[in-house]
Order: structure tokens, then sequence, then C-alpha cells
């Protein structure tokens, strides 16, 4: 029975899956997180009750409650019962030949809140340990750990620590060390219609932390550490310092503080905040409110307007049904910025556009396309309806036979229980002479370069 026995049960969804409920959907914290979105949604001028959003409110509790899990538990429930005696692992010396060495578990995939804007964050959790008192502790427990802390509203340095310390504390090793990569998207600057294909889509930062013989930077049990890190392109040279990550890491804390914010959608995030534990008072989250809700005005429906600059007068030369083949144009990795509606969390990526022409479009046009691209991803989304979206709006502008591929990755497939990390979404439209030819699809699908972002 396993689970089940446990106090969790099954829940049939609409479309028939099966999912454990972690039986906290009807407690107060939750529907005071529910009721708290709801007022955010209708601060973006969106119907709570239209379809696709009427649960959004409860979906976005659940994801945040249980991304949030780890202030409930705690370090001594994981690891007692699995520190193993192991004859060679010496008190006091952890280096007694056999299994008294490092003990590294490296890539392990985690993710976080960012407690200056409330957005996931992802990381990559490199642990390890010097045994000693004749114990080792199932390699498991490490990650398992580590995720303790990592479900929590966190920043990079922090999250380190935290892991380090309880890591420490928790099985009494010679020595712990733990390096962390972090990746939190980076949001273009909203002001600007036509986005840079260019603009640098994660803030990337490295941190580290060491107790006990790790304590020391220059310790030889860093260089063992380093060595078995080996491919990753980290040292302790490129380890940011305590003091010079804190206002870089975080995209929104180099924006200042909007003194004319919507006091109603400030208060809905201060109890979500407070519905998950935390002390608004607390230095760290004292602006989160204001940035998290700055940020999610953006994707108000009716911030944005629609430029064509007068492009849907010029008329691009057409092609006849014979050579059309030979006359299949893209425009490829226009940027993608948008707000998933099932969770309020983001997704970026790139767009790709083929038409049927004999000229190309001139720069004016593609800038066009960007900001119809921008136009349809900075509002509440779904890929599929933002795909065939764009499709039918640059229709009748670049000659009816059009192919739309949108690439995007999605941040709640790894900020909610799937924790799908690396996976990204391809979604097609085709309209015109591409609907019902194959090989047109297949030789504009080959112009589209590797999708890496």
């Amino acid at each position: 029975m396993g689970a089940l026995d446990e106090g969790h049960y099954c829940v049939v969804l609409e479309n028939g899956v099966k999912l454990l409920d972690g039986g906290f959907e009807h407690e107060p914290e939750t529907v005071a997180i529910e009721d708290a979105v709801k007022v955010l949604l209708q601060g973006l001028g969106e119907d709570v009750n239209r379809e696709g959003l009427r649960k959004t409110p409860l979906r976005v509790a659940k994801a945040l409650r249980e991304g949030t899990r780890g202030y409930k538990q705690n370090v001594k429930d994981i690891v007692q019962g699995a520190l193993f005696p192991e004859v060679g692992v010496e008190n006091g010396t952890g280096l007694a030949g056999g299994s008294g060495g490092l003990v590294l578990v490296r890539d392990i995939d985690l993710f976080s809140y960012c407690e200056s804007c409330l957005l996931p964050f992802q990381v990559k959790c490199h642990v390890g340990y010097i045994p000693s008192g004749q114990r080792v502790v199932g390699l498991s427990k490490l990650s398992r750990v580590a995720d303790i802390f990592a479900k929590r509203l966190q920043d990079p340095q922090q999250l380190a620590d935290d892991i380090c310390f309880g890591l420490h504390h928790g099985i009494n090793p010679t020595g712990v060390a733990v390096v962390l990569q972090c990746s939190h998207i980076h949001f273009p600057n909203f002001q600007s219609t036509f986005l840079d294909s260019n603009h640098k889509r994660l803030s990337n930062i490295t941190v580290g932390s060491g107790l006990g013989t790790f304590e020391n930077h220059d310790s030889a049990h860093w260089v063992d550490f380093f060595g078995l890190l080996r491919c990753r392109d980290i040292s302790l040279d490129n380890i940011r310092s305590r003091n010079s990550f804190k206002d870089s890491w975080c995209p929104s804390r180099s924006q200042k503080v909007d003194l004319s914010g919507n006091p109603d959608m400030e208060t809905a995030v201060a109890t979500i905040i407070r519905s998950l534990g935390q002390d608004l008072c607390r230095k760290e989250l004292v602006g989160t409110p204001n940035r998290f809700v700055k940020w999610l005005m953006n994707f108000k429906d009716s911030n944005l307007e629609m430029k064509l600059n007068g492009f849907a007068t010029m008329p691009l030369k057409t092609v006849g049904i014979t050579n059309y083949k030979d006359n299949i144009r893209s425009e490829v990795n226009l940027s993608l910025w948008s707000l998933c509606e099932h969770h309020l969390l983001p997704f970026y990526g790139l767009v790709h556009i083929g038409y049927i022409s004999g000229e190309e479009i001139n720069p004016v046009g593609k800038s066009l396309l960007q900001s119809i691209v921008h136009f349809h991803g900075f509002k509440l989304q779904v890929q599929e309806r933002l795909t065939r979206q764009i499709a039918e709006t640059v229709s009748p502008l670049l000659g009816g036979d059009i192919m739309v591929v949108v690439e995007a990755n999605h941040t709640c497939m790894i900020s909610r229980g799937i924790e799908k990390f690396g996976s990204n979404t391809a979604t097609i439209a085709v309209l015109g002479r591409f609907s019902n030819d194959p090989l047109a699809r297949s030789k504009f699908l080959q112009m589209i370069p590797s999708y890496s972002l």
C-alpha cells in the first residue's frame, strides 16, 4: 500500500490523470492563498471564472505550499537511521583509507523560490563530505537534506549555508562542502516594444559553503572536491563572495521600489507570504510584495499596444503553385516571454516563422514580427494558444501561407511536483499551403537552428 497508508490518497483530475494529493487543499493557509491569487488575477483585469483560470488559484496555492514544505521538515528526521557503520573511518581524521576519503554527490537538481521576487530559480547542487566516527550516511539522504532547504524562500548563498550547516550538525562529519550553480530567469526591459533578441535570459551565479576541514579555502580537501567536479567549469575562483552577489543575483533587486503600486495586490502578496509561515518584517522580504506586483503587472493585457507601422499595406511578391517550395522564407529566433495562466509562472523561449514569398521581409518587417510575438506573449497565456495567435496575426501580413514554431522552457515544469529539469516544449501552427504539404513543413523545420536556451 505504501504512501496510501500514510494519509495520502489518489485524486482523479478532470482529464482522468491520477495524482497523489498533499492533503492540504482545504487548510486555512491554502484557502487564504487562493483568495489572494484571485485578487492578483482581478488586478490584471482577468475574469477569475473564465475557462482556464477557474482552478488557477488552487493550482498556485498548492504549488507554493508544496514548494515551501521544507519549513516543516528537519534534517534529523531524514538522516536518523541512515548512518551506517563502516570500518576505516576514524574519529577526527576521516582519511584512514578506504571509505574514509571524500564522498561527493554531484549534479543534484533542485529548485527554490527566490525570496526577493517569489519566482522559482533552478539549482545544480554538489555536496561533499568527509566521514568520521566510523559512519557513512546513505547517499540519497544528501539529496533529501538539500531538498529540505531548497523548499523554502531562499537566496543562493543562504541556501548553500543552510545545506552545509544542516549536514554538518546532522551527520557530524570531519568536513562538509556545498557548491551550488543557480539560474534565475532574467526578464527584459518591459518598456521596450521591440525586444533585444540577444537579451540574456538567465542570471547565473555559483556559490559555495564549507564547514569543518572545508572552512579554510586553502584546504587540500577543496582541491579534491573540485577535482571530482571535473568538466563543470567550477573552481574557488569563480565562486562569488557572500557580499558581492546580493544586489546582482535577482534582477528585480536592481529596480526601484514602485511607490505608485497597487496596494490591494501588494496586500494579497503579503497574505501569501504570511500563509507560507514567513515574517514580512524579515529584511529580505520587506520589498518582495512590491517587486512581485511590479513584475506581474507587466502581463496586464491592456499594457501593450501593437503598432503595425503601415506594414500591412506593403504587399510581398506572391508565388505560383509550381515553384513555391523554392520560395520558403523564414524569420527565426524571435524572443518570447510569457506567463502561464494555469500556474502564474513564466515561460520563455524562441519563435520561428516560416512563409512563402518571392522576397524577404525588410528589417522593419522583422521588428514588426518581434513586436507581434511580444504583444501576444506579455499576457496570461498557454503555449498552444500563443502559437495559433501569432500565426493568425502574421498571416495577412505575409501572404497567408504561414508556419509558426514556438520552443519554450516552462518554469512550471521544474517548480511543481513533476520537477522535470531540462525539458522544453515545442508547438506548431500552420496556415495556407503549409497545412497540407508535409515537404514544405519539413523544409522550413530544417531552417530552424538547434534549440538552446
